[in-house]
């Protein structure tokens, strides 16, 4: 009977602890496209370059509003959609900045 349980309690662990980890998830995004951001600041800003910046910076902040008032996994799937998409604009911007 031991055996069992302890099956079960581990099936329902590996099948339980994903659901928990979406909501830890936004920040750690959110963070990484902050980062990006901050690199493609630190090159060299053009007048192509810059939007992309302000574009990410809009998306970013979107993103941290979405986590923060999130009550549901699709609120927090938002919010992470908006960082990597914030992530990809920055990313743009490094990009265009090499020579």
């Amino acid at each position: 009977m031991t055996r069992i349980g302890v099956r079960l309690a581990l099936v329902l662990l590996v099948l339980l602890a994903p659901a928990g980890a979406w909501a830890f998830n936004c920040p750690v995004v959110i963070k990484q496209a902050e980062d990006l951001i901050k690199k493609a600041e630190g090159g060299k800003v053009t007048a192509d370059t810059r939007p992309l910046i302000e574009e990410a910076k809009k998306q970013v902040a979107e993103a941290k509003a979405h986590h923060e008032s999130a009550k549901t996994k699709r609120d927090h799937g938002d919010a992470i959609r908006q960082a990597k998409v914030a992530a990809a604009y920055a990313e743009e911007a490094i990009t265009l900045q090499l020579p």
